[in-house]
């Protein structure tokens, strides 16, 4: 399995006004980042939103499933990504930006 790491792609949403401008981005907590390593279950190359789906293990309770919300196709490209640089079954560890309400959703 090939490691990913998606901290790269955080920043991307940093820099680019333009993607803040979509739709706000208060629903995540960007005070308190969270490090998540687990395998894919699915990459969504979709727009306006690509997503990662991952299964993340949680000790001896089983895997919790989280989305990882991204930028559009088009931002992840400028920064290197693909529509195949993910694959179900990838390993990954990726530093998100938790939702507020404690579901496990992220940015």
């Amino acid at each position: 399995m090939r490691r990913v790491s998606v901290t790269g792609l955080i920043l991307v949403f940093a820099a680019v006004g333009s993607v803040k401008a979509h739709h706000s981005f208060a629903m995540f907590d960007s005070a308190s980042p969270l490090v998540l390593t687990g395998v894919v279950t699915d990459f969504q190359w979709t727009n306006p939103h690509v997503y990662i789906e991952l299964d993340v293990q949680e000790g001896g309770r089983g895997a919790k499933h989280w989305t990882i919300e991204l930028g559009s196709t088009s931002i992840l490209m400028r920064g290197g990504w693909k529509f195949n640089t993910l694959k179900k079954g990838d390993k990954v560890t990726a530093v998100v930006r938790p939702l507020r309400s404690g579901e496990p959703g992220s940015l």
